[in-house]
């Protein structure tokens, strides 16, 4: 799409306020938006503004910013009122010097797939599985969120308001130029999962951006709260985004087919696996990068905690999911322990260079844990198997993430110091603050 298409569309759709829209270094969206008659000259000239405040970007003393806006990305917002149409456009992020910023995560993930295509002639293919919760607005829910509903995991009822929502929630995806794949009731109560088809990694980490906001913005009309928190309720399951990951050549030929591997993956698809399984505790600080990450990583919920990879077993950190018949392009590899929290441009770069490392190197895959629960064996049989287990704590992935060249490296300097920064901060802040457990735990006790 060029600068005409989009024009032409802003009129074909009614539109009246455009978004110009980009991240911050955790992935919290930020917005310009612009009446109409600004389109034309902000789609040519872009849009100056003023990165100084924003977490992760320029020191006061060189703050300009310049907005440089991806027409691919034009999309109406469906929630918003025909008479206030509004759609949003992304952006990359330039210096004043026509230097792209170093700070801006998308870009810096448009950087590093342009270098994987041209360079090696591959594709980097992501397809998430993003979970959310739906909780009631009750005026108490920052203590004591109360789940939507009561449904398990692939409930349905017909009169279910949670479906409709949810079947609301889908329709608005699609409208946004998503290729919606299914949508069902997750395990926990309140729990929903919405999944899209794959694409290059670019356009997943804009539509897993695209569905966060537009998920949480029709749950606020229903007067719900969508929560991507990866774990919001204790003592039931936390919200993932496990990621399905393949790469093809430009003739659209999936890389990790291997018809005369046991497992139907190649060697290069091994050495990903054991790319990935080798930066595992470093990668926790970009996949996982809340201190509430680590209340979701633990045993006993679906979520995984051990280094090791296998096929269907769910207990792994990496399973190779059935393949569809004579399909090639449908076998992958699922990378399960992401959340929703992470910022996805930095994720799936980070992803990508741990998996890149391990081809680089020519690393040995371990043998696989199938047939093998995980969970089930004791410290002394996981050490005999030579299983090492994910960071415990936000503190402990980001000790792994600063000793970790390869995904400094790719995130680069500024990124780098921005995300360690970030990370620090809020694990400082939990650190030093009193919770209600320690309350309740000591008060009259101690």
């Amino acid at each position: 799409m060029n600068h005409n298409d989009v024009i032409s569309r802003i009129k074909e759709d009614g539109v009246k306020f455009i978004s110009f829209q980009f991240t911050d270094v955790n992935g919290v969206v930020k917005s310009v938006d612009g009446p109409l008659n600004q389109v034309e000259r902000a789609l040519d000239e872009g849009i100056w503004f003023d990165g100084s405040s924003v977490e992760g970007f320029a020191r006061i003393q060189e703050s300009d910013m310049h907005l440089v806006i991806d027409p691919d990305t034009y999309a109406v917002l469906p929630w918003t009122p025909k008479e206030n149409r509004r759609a949003r456009v992304l952006c990359d992020i330039y210096q004043p010097n026509g230097e792209p910023f170093q700070g801006d995560p998308r870009g810096s993930l448009k950087r590093k797939l342009e270098s994987l295509k041209s360079e090696r002639g591959w594709i980097y293919n992501v397809g998430p599985e993003p979970e959310f919760f739906l909780f009631l607005q009750n005026g108490n829910e920052n203590v004591h969120p109360v789940p939507h509903d009561v449904g398990g995991y692939f409930d349905f009822s017909a009169d279910d308001e949670a479906v409709q929502v949810r079947t609301e929630l889908m329709s608005a995806l699609s409208e946004m130029g998503l290729e919606i794949e299914v949508g069902h009731h997750e395990v926990a109560l309140g729990q929903h999962e919405i999944d899209f088809r794959f694409a290059d990694a670019l356009k997943t980490a804009d539509n897993v951006l695209t569905l966060k906001y537009a998920v949480k913005a029709i749950a606020s009309q229903h007067g719900l709260i969508a929560s991507f928190m990866p774990k919001p309720v204790y003592g039931i399951n936390g919200s993932g985004m496990h990621c399905h990951q393949s790469i093809f050549d430009l003739e659209g030929s999936n890389l990790f087919y291997d018809a005369s591997d046991p497992y139907l993956i190649s060697k290069l698809a091994h050495q990903f696996i054991a790319g990935q399984l080798d930066h595992a505790r470093a990668l926790c600080a970009v996949v996982a990068p809340t201190v509430n990450s680590y209340k979701r990583l633990v045993p006993g919920y679906e979520a995984p905690v051990y280094i090791g990879w296998a096929q269907v077993n769910r207990s792994a950190l990496i399973r190779i999911p059935q393949p569809v018949k004579n399909k090639p392009n449908s076998v992958r590899l699922e990378l399960r322990f992401p959340d929703p929290s992470t910022n996805p441009y930095l994720a799936f770069n980070a992803m990508l260079a741990a998996g890149l490392d391990g081809i680089d190197n020519d690393t040995t895959c371990p043998a696989p844990l199938n047939n093998i629960n995980v969970y089930e064996l004791t410290e002394e049989m996981r050490q005999e198997l030579d299983i090492d287990m994910l960071p415990g704590s936000l503190a402990e992935a980001l000790s792994a993430f600063e000793s970790d060249s390869v995904l400094k490296k790719t995130l680069g300097d500024y990124l780098t110091e921005a995300l360690t920064k970030s990370l620090q901060s809020e694990w400082e802040a939990f650190r030093t603050s009193v919770t209600d457990w320690e309350l309740s735990r000591y008060l009259k006790t101690a």
